[in-house]
């Protein structure tokens, strides 16, 4: 299908639609294609869109038309998914647009999720919890590494991590995390507590008293203190260097919070893990096979 070429388009589409479907039937073909036609990635890992910022998109799209094309597949019958764009999508809606120019891209379905979380974890401006759901479906559904993530998306490996573990905290504070009434550093405090309802209950005082990062960790080392001095008098040494750097270099290992603790005559290492999958993931580090 030959097509005319928009200059606001970009110079590097120009680059990627020089080949024609009667060339090569896998290439990349710019059409308009009908917004009904098009459904939505259902594994969109972004959830929450801002309303006014779609409404301005919405108002540029009704003055100037969609200046940068959407991105979808082929699913036969003249529909299509959608791989990248839905804020564009959206917005084409609302303006009372009936079609919209879309890249036809032929692709299998890992690289139609891979190119779309991808695509959203560069220039979205996901939630915490989004962002973490997305790390979660590249490392778990695709067999990422993390180094390779951290390399494609230029986050270290420790942030990566430690993103991912939000997932841990129960919903009602995920949901806060979400609607941003809770910082991402506070969500990482909170997952030094024991239980969900102790995360429930610190993370409503935070909102409440609007309590900083730096009491949050504060409150929650003062609870730990008094929990472990309830039992006994005793009160627990703080780690040597020694320890502090072994339990560094294991908790890299393993993605997870190790504790060492070396004694006269014995020593002891203590490995958390939040589920069985964690435990499975784990105990697969510790069996010498691939790790993800």
């Amino acid at each position: 299908m030959a097509t005319a070429k928009n200059s606001r388009l970009g110079r590097g589409l120009d680059g990627l639609l020089t080949r024609t479907e009667e060339s090569d039937p896998q290439a990349p073909v710019l059409r308009e294609v009908e917004l009904d036609a098009i459904r939505p990635n259902p594994k969109q890992p972004r959830h929450n869109f801002d309303e006014d910022e779609l409404e301005e998109l919405a108002e540029s799209v009704r003055a100037f038309g969609v200046l940068q094309p959407v991105v979808v597949r082929p699913l036969g019958g003249g529909r299509y998914e959608l791989i990248m764009g839905e804020r564009r999508l959206r917005a084409s809606e609302r303006a009372g647009l009936r079609t919209i120019p879309a890249i036809v891209r032929p692709t299998e379905d890992d690289t139609l999720l891979r190119d779309a979380l991808l695509e959203n974890l560069h220039r979205s401006d996901l939630n915490p919890i989004e962002e973490a759901m997305a790390y979660e479906q590249l490392l778990e559904e695709f067999g990422c590494t993390k180094e390779e993530l951290s390399a494609r998306i230029h986050r270290s490996r420790p942030q990566i991590s430690n993103t991912v573990r939000l997932l841990n905290l129960p919903t009602k504070v995920q949901m806060k995390v979400a609607a941003g009434v809770l910082s991402a550093g506070h969500a990482k405090v909170l997952l030094g507590l024991d239980s969900a309802e102790a995360q429930e209950a610190l993370a409503d005082r935070i909102i409440a008293e609007g309590l900083s990062v730096r009491s949050t960790e504060e409150l929650v080392l003062l609870g730990k203190q008094e929990k472990r001095t309830t039992g006994g008098p005793r009160t627990p040494r703080s780690p040597s260097e020694r320890e502090r750097e072994l339990a560094g270099a294991l908790s890299d290992h393993f993605d997870t919070r190790v504790k060492v603790n070396i004694g006269r005559n014995k020593g002891r290492i203590t490995i958390e893990f939040a589920t069985g999958e964690d435990l499975e993931r784990i105990m697969a580090i510790i069996d010498g096979k691939t790790i993800n």
